[in-house]
């Protein structure tokens, strides 16, 4: 399922983003996840919980797309 997620800002911060957008429920979380490797940007596998998201950029985790705008 594609989500789309607005951004105000120049860019997110990868585990920021998880947070805000209710894909986990701490930055503890994330950086767990994001460390497994079970995070991709925009198709591939980032185990970077600090990669700079952009608008345009997709995250996908658990079987969801983020869009971000």
């Amino acid at each position: 399922m594609m989500k789309e997620i607005r951004i105000t800002t120049e860019f997110i911060k990868l585990d920021q983003l998880m947070k805000f957008a209710d894909m986990v429920q701490s930055g503890g979380e994330a950086k767990v996840l994001i460390a497994q490797g079970l995070v991709l940007v925009n198709g591939e596998i980032c185990e970077q919980r600090g990669r700079k998201i952009r608008s345009g950029d997709q995250v996908e985790f658990d079987g969801d797309i983020y869009l971000v705008k």
